[in-house]
């Protein structure tokens, strides 16, 4: 799987294109049938594709300490992640083997998992510990009644989620080398639902051809009007985002100069994640889907603080900004894709060639679930 560019690469490609007035193409034209964002029964088989493929579910950084959990549905599945104190990450489907409940919810920390229905208790590698007044269950075996494990695998600083079996792509981060550095912390987390298909939301974020329309007042004044980069790395891509200011590196010394600033960087983690990389902080986006219509969006925030209040703070600053700006111009641009998909005007959606890194991500969701 071939690596994405390094820093200097990128610049020259995009000084390049600053001065031709060009940016990125892409060789394919690419109509989606809008059925596809509709049909109960194509988005059932995109759940099946969701659990059997290595997902991203949480940031390493989530799970800091021996203890720490994520509990929380994935492709509608009540899942678990938690650190053991071994230091390893595992991942459990998040129900008792009593009669069902979940043992855990949201995030925090626990030394062990205590089932709120009945009290059966599970270590952190999901052996059953204990059952209250066990002798009303003469025949059990503890040993077969631990909570049913998923495969967990922890890459790029990411924890990756496969629940149906294991995956043969045993390495889900290949490529996304330290693509969340392990000394960010998480400063922030927050999820939404929102009445869109997840593919419409995950679309919005990998093209710049929209920018200066959709963005005019927010991102448009610090960057360009469809100027973008676009690699691919198997099924994964990144989309570079630059601010006009980087045109000041032109007459900087490859060795000098620095990109941070000067550029957002955005990977698409096949299938349905996004990494966001900023000028002070880094975002986790996950899209899961809750119907054709609906659509969870969960986002951790990280930063490198190293324990600096200041750095903390211009990072949730930065934060702020893309939250209360962009975002929302983002969301209500997805909502009104979805609104017109009732009136019959469109066939299909037409993905041009400013448009490649959606191209490549429906390729490979039509080959996925195939498969």
């Amino acid at each position: 799987m071939p690596d994405f560019m390094n820093d200097n690469a990128v610049v020259d490609r995009v000084l390049s294109h600053v001065r031709d007035g060009t940016t990125d193409e892409g060789d394919q034209v690419w109509r989606e049938p809008v059925e596809n964002y509709r049909s109960q029964e194509r988005f059932r088989r995109e759940l099946d594709l969701l659990r059997r493929v290595p997902v991203p579910y949480c940031p390493s950084a989530a799970l800091r300490e021996p203890g720490a959990y994520v509990a929380r549905l994935a492709a509608g599945v009540p899942i678990l992640a938690v650190r053991g104190k071994d230091g390893k990450v595992r991942a459990f489907r998040n129900a008792c083997r009593h009669r069902g409940t979940e043992v855990a919810s949201g995030m925090g920390r626990a030394s062990a998992f205590a089932c709120p229905y009945h009290g059966w208790t599970y270590r952190l590698d999901g052996s059953l510990a204990g059952i209250p007044h066990e002798y009303g269950f003469p025949d059990i075996d503890k040993g077969a009644h631990g909570l049913v494990p998923v495969l967990a695998q922890e890459r790029s600083g990411i924890v990756f989620i496969t629940q149906n079996g294991e995956s043969s792509e045993q390495d889900p981060g290949e490529g996304l080398t330290d693509l969340i550095a392990a000394d960010q912390d998480l400063i922030d987390t927050h999820d939404n639902e929102a009445e869109f298909n997840w593919k419409v939301s995950l679309e919005g974020s990998l093209e710049g051809y929209h920018i200066r329309f959709g963005h005019p007042e927010t991102f448009y004044p610090y960057g360009y009007d469809n100027l973008n980069v676009v690699e691919h790395s198997g099924r994964n891509s990144r989309v570079t985002f630059p601010f006009r200011r980087i045109e000041k590196l032109a007459d900087i010394p490859e060795a000098e100069r620095r990109i941070e600033g000067r550029a957002t960087y955005v990977y698409h983690l096949f299938p349905n994640a996004l990494v966001t990389v900023l000028s002070h902080h880094t975002i986790l986006v996950v899209l899961e889907p809750i119907a054709p219509g609906r659509t969870r969006n969960l986002a951790y925030t990280l930063a490198h603080t190293g324990g600096d209040l200041a750095a903390k703070e211009t990072a949730k600053r930065d934060a702020q900004f893309v939250n209360q700006t962009g975002a929302p111009e983002d969301r209500a641009l997805a909502e009104s894709v979805q609104r017109t998909m009732e009136s019959g005007a469109n066939e299909h959606y037409t993905f041009g060639h400013f448009e490649s890194a959606i191209v490549h991500f429906h390729r490979n969701l039509h080959a996925a679930l195939e498969e």
